[in-house]
């Protein structure tokens, strides 16, 4: 059979098709060292990420943010009105390659519409959605109009002066700044937040005012201390600021730690409502609301009958509506423990400084911008002290030309080539060649002496500036007392006070939350099928016979008050907790709520006894079949948590005949298939605060057929001869009823 042959397509080099069909090592299999497999293909990318990426700089800002602003800067949106989002989008694509959309998302950020900045750089015209909503988008970039805020002078100021070093952009057909100049320490003033690739960053902001006093009271005194004078985060939102000096010191020295924000609220008085208009920088208003309601359908909260959100264009409104007779600061110090409306912004204060990413304390970080902001200085100082330096260097050559103006008109005039006036200029006066380029280039009407009278008279104020430049290029002090000036021009231009306040701890606990329930004398009827219907007591002379499902009967009854608490043992060995409030009032027309739906029991779980508590004292009597009795108790049940399911009940050893919660000791009749009964005190029996202890020997049962069915609360003359069932030792078989014994009242 013949070997077919591999043809090239057309106009196919035939050495390039070798290339790549014939792959050098292909299909061997080598050892690499994975730490060396490493540092070639990740390290790459991580050390990009971190660099190009995610960290902010000194400056305060992303990449992402330094080109769009410098982009704007360009188009002179600093200046003048606003123009179409879509046009700056594309024009930052110049510098930022990485499509329209993650540009226009940066945009959104930085405008002052979205509300995500605490002093936003862009001002915006349009709709740029709400950084406290998830569902309040912003429009497309052809809809809005931006510009540039007048903060961002601050951001600008200088910088065609040499005062940061530019790089070209992506494609090397621009320039554009590496860093900013920064007139204030801006990477504490906005909130920033990224993620690298093995690490992440978040900042908190901070009041323009005191960051700027805080930086110039450092500058003075290297011990400063920061608390002192940078009070809290501030926060875009508003909110209150749970102060805790300690985490904040850890802070501030370390970087690290949480700062609490708690949601502002107003209570209607006329409405009945709670307006919340601020809330944490980490949340939304719909997870709050969210969040809410699901405690409102769990029974978790019960004091609220409507909420809704009521934003505007005057800004955020959550309204609660309240039912009657409602504490609204009792509800709400309620919804801070279980809702987003309290809540931690934790900080992480990774700061990329000379290229190296790291965690560093508010100090540190104000003491790097300070020295990066003493480099622009100086590097500003060195850009005016050369200009003025050859501005000298040109004046003292005219001056050299005031000594005999017709012998440089003559030089000029009697020079036949035009190339060379220079060289005989040089040569007439003594002057060098940018000397004599400035003098050739003066116009004819200025060739008279006072023209050249006057400028010359500046060459000594020229050299003072110059000496002047000289001494603040030399001197850390000069260049720091014009960092202090600026530091204080901007607090006078920018500053707008606080917007979230400062409250301090308060002693109330918290560690519980305050439940506000009606109390009033309530009947519960629990049948033997696991429903249970709640009636007020004062219903009950209006109420008809008790309905139940077919087969069904009611097991218990039990009057107690709507603030108790039910202890539902099942058949699984397992107890739920739930409050007499969690359930509905109802009728007798009904048939109740199934109570293994209700606290979501496990498949084929069911009810084996329900004890109403309105306060953790007295005990459980279990009896189990084989004649056992364990007395355990009620306190074990009791959890300082809200849980509402505890594992091990009772014990699982034997099978369950009965349970009976009793305040206190009392006579009790266990009831046997033999028909005997037996009458005992429950003091007989010492009680444990292990749940699932095994009991004592209680009842003897003689045969293997015998067991326990029943037990029950003696009634007083319920036995003729009440002796003849109450033996003196245990365990002890029990008596058979004589004639004249009245037989089984069970009451609960």
């Amino acid at each position: 059979m013949a070997k077919k042959k591999r043809t090239a397509p057309e106009n196919t080099n035939k050495n390039a098709l070798a290339d790549n069909v014939h792959i050098q090592g292909a299909g061997t299999i080598t050892d690499e060292r994975i730490v060396e497999t490493l540092k070639s293909n990740f390290m790459p990318y991580a050390m990009s990420v971190i660099l190009s990426r995610a960290i902010p700089e000194i400056d305060g800002l992303k990449p992402s943010h330094r080109k769009l602003l410098y982009t704007m800067y360009n188009m002179g949106l600093l200046k003048g009105g606003t123009i179409k989002s879509a046009n700056i989008v594309g024009r930052t694509m110049q510098l930022n390659p990485h499509g329209d959309a993650s540009i226009y998302e940066t945009m959104v950020r930085l405008s002052k519409g979205n509300e995500s900045l605490l002093y936003p750089y862009v001002e915006s015209k349009g709709n740029f959605g709400k950084a406290y909503s998830r569902n309040m988008m912003y429009a497309a970039s052809r809809y809005t109009e931006a510009k540039l805020a007048p903060i961002c002078k601050e951001l600008f100021d200088d910088i065609d002066k040499d005062t940061v070093d530019f790089v070209d952009n992506y494609d090397n057909t621009m320039k554009e700044p590496r860093l900013l100049p920064v007139t204030f320490p801006t990477i504490l003033a906005n909130v920033t937040t990224g993620i690298a690739a093995g690490m992440a960053s978040s900042i908190a902001s901070f009041n323009l005012k005191e960051l700027c006093e805080t930086t110039i009271a450092l500058m003075k005194n290297k011990e400063h201390v920061i608390s002192d004078t940078l009070i809290a985060p501030d926060f875009v939102g508003g909110g209150y600021i749970i102060y805790d000096k300690a985490e904040l010191e850890k802070i501030y020295e370390t970087g690290r730690g949480s700062v609490k924000v708690r949601s502002k609220y107003a209570y209607d008085k006329s409405y009945n409502c709670i307006d919340i208009t601020e809330i944490p920088p980490t949340t939304t208003s719909e997870a709050i609301i969210d969040k809410i309601i699901e405690l409102v359908k769990t029974n978790k909260v019960k004091e609220i009958s409507d909420i809704r959100d009521e934003t505007d264009l005057n800004g955020l409104r959550i309204t609660i509506d309240l039912k009657r007779g409602i504490d609204p600061d009792k509800l709400m110090t309620k919804l801070y423990k279980m809702t987003p409306l309290e809540d931690s912004f934790s900080c992480n204060f990774n700061v990329l400084i000379d290229g190296k990413p790291g965690v560093r304390g508010v100090k540190e970080i104000l003491n790097e911008w300070v020295r990066f902001r003493l480099n622009c200085i100086s590097r500003r100082v060195s850009f005016s002290l050369n200009k003025k330096k050859k501005q000298l260097h040109l004046l003292k050559g005219l001056s050299k030309i005031l000594l005999d103006i017709d012998k440089a008109i003559k030089i000029v005039r009697e020079t036949e080539s035009e190339s060379d006036v220079v060289p005989n200029l040089m040569i007439g006066f003594g002057i060098d060649e940018t000397q004599a380029e400035y003098v050739a280039e003066i116009k004819l009407r200025h060739l008279n002496r006072e023209y050249i009278l006057k400028r010359i008279n500046e060459i000594e104020s020229l050299e003072n500036e110059i000496a002047d430049l000289e001494q603040i290029l030399a001197s850390d002090r000069r260049k720091k007392t014009i960092i202090i000036k600026e530091l204080e021009e901007v607090i006078k231009k920018y500053d707008a006070g606080r917007k979230s306040e400062i409250i301090f701890e308060t002693t109330e606990d918290y560690s519980e939350p305050l439940v506000v329930v009606e109390d009033y004398p309530v009947t519960l009827f629990i049948s033997q099928g696991g429903y249970l219907k709640k009636i007020k007591t004062a219903n009950l002379r209006m109420s008809g016979e008790q309905k139940v499902k077919e087969g069904d009967v009611i097991l218990e009854e039990a009057e107690c008050s709507n603030k108790d608490e039910l202890l539902v043992f099942t058949t699984k060995h397992q107890v739920y907790k739930a409050k007499v409030d969690d359930f509905n009032d109802t009728k007798a027309s009904v048939l109740g709520e199934y109570l293994p739906s209700k606290l979501d029991m496990e498949e084929g779980e069911e009810v084996a006894y329900v004890a109403v508590v309105s306060e953790y004292k007295g005990y459980m009597i279990f009896v189990f079949e084989n004649g056992k009795l364990a007395k355990v108790d009620i306190s074990a049940y009791e959890t300082k948590t809200n849980r509402k399911k505890l594992i091990n009940a009772y014990c699982e050893k034997y099978p369950l005949a009965a349970a009976l919660y009793l305040p206190e000791d009392t006579d009790i009749v266990l009831c046997a298939n033999n028909s005997r009964k037996l009458l005992i005190n429950t003091a007989v029996v010492l009680s444990k605060t292990t749940k699932n202890t095994q009991g004592v020997n209680i009842m003897t049962l003689k045969k293997k057929s015998d067991k326990v069915e029943s037990v029950h609360i003696y009634q007083e003359g319920e036995f003729e001869k009440a002796w003849r069932f109450r033996p003196k030792n245990f365990p002890a078989q029990g008596a058979l009823p004589s004639a004249g014994d009245v037989g089984e009242q069970i009451t609960f």
